[in-house]
């Protein structure tokens, strides 16, 4: 299994593709455009170049990579020789069951067919599929050549042999795997989501402020990052839309996301990809300065 397909050129599949591509595997990158291709490619470049500056890696192994990678804007000829598929792309799950149709058609009959997402169940994607024994999920997390989990998720029918494959081959890729069961938010969200959302919500109370709430939990804590600079981070569309695919699997009102949350997305303010959240990045990515509507 030499050859794997990642669908999504953003910022989740652009990081698989450059891991898989890193370990020697081909990679056939895929997404609807070239233009988002060219931006994915151009990120996997300036990723491996801080790499070689930083001595991580040879020019040469920079060159190797790159060269491990080729572009598809068409999924049938993206996947016609893949062994495994990563799908990346938006959290949504209608556009996650209309692509793995697509993709169960297309594919070989042996091919594995994996999701990174973080949230939604694999049981009810693999179900679209004519082989929901061979459908599973590979939670990556982000940065992701740098972060070393990858959650396996097991959809119900996913088989043993499919699960050990995935769980060695993310060994082979410098993760540490971990497997765990199929249920909304799997383990990492279903804890850290509804932190992010009271954190929002002690905001929204007016307990304290913006910078306060982060340093709090820095200082206290031992967290690399506060949990308003994360979830701008992560980006408060995509928190909303997995804090929703928990209270909707749930039906607990401890998941239900903080208005503040909902009516900062709905007012475009998305975190570090549209320029602001809780935080303002016109002028650095860097959690430095407090957005105006909470300074």
């Amino acid at each position: 299994m030499k050859n794997v397909a990642v669908i999504g050129a953003g910022t989740m599949g652009n990081g698989i593709a450059h891991t898989f591509a890193q370990s020697g595997f081909k990679v056939q990158l895929i997404d609807i455009s070239d233009a988002a291709l060219k931006k994915g490619i151009d990120t996997i470049t300036k990723n491996l170049d801080r790499m070689v500056s930083k001595e991580k890696i040879t020019e040469t192994q920079k060159e190797e990579t790159l060269a491990n990678i080729s572009t598809y804007t068409s999924v049938t000829e993206g996947v016609e020789y893949a062994g495994l598929v990563v799908e990346a792309a938006t959290e949504n799950i209608d556009l996650k069951l209309k692509i793995f149709k697509q993709l169960d058609e297309a594919c070989p009959e042996d091919t594995i067919l994996a999701t990174n997402t973080s949230s939604i169940s694999i049981t009810q994607i693999a179900a679209v599929t004519s082989r929901p024994d061979m459908v599973i999920g590979m939670h990556f997390m982000n940065p992701v050549p740098i972060m070393k989990l990858v959650e396996i998720i097991r959809g119900y029918n996913t088989s043993d042999e499919v699960t050990k494959l995935i769980m060695d081959m993310s060994t082979t890729l410098g993760k540490i795997p971990v497997e765990v069961n199929d249920y909304p938010g799997f383990v990492a969200n279903r804890i850290l989501m509804p932190m992010l959302n009271e954190s929002i919500e002690t905001l929204y109370n007016g307990v304290a402020g913006v910078q306060e709430i982060d340093t709090v939990m820095k200082l206290g804590m031992a967290h690399p990052m506060g949990p308003l600079q994360l979830a701008d981070f992560i980006g408060l569309d995509v928190c909303l839309s997995i804090l929703n695919v928990m209270y909707d699997g749930f039906k607990n009102p401890k998941y239900a996301p903080c208005p503040l949350l909902v009516n900062m997305v709905s007012a475009g303010k998305l975190g570090v990809k549209s320029g602001e959240g809780f935080y303002d990045y016109s002028e650095s990515r860097k959690a430095e300065k407090v957005a105006k509507q909470f300074s």
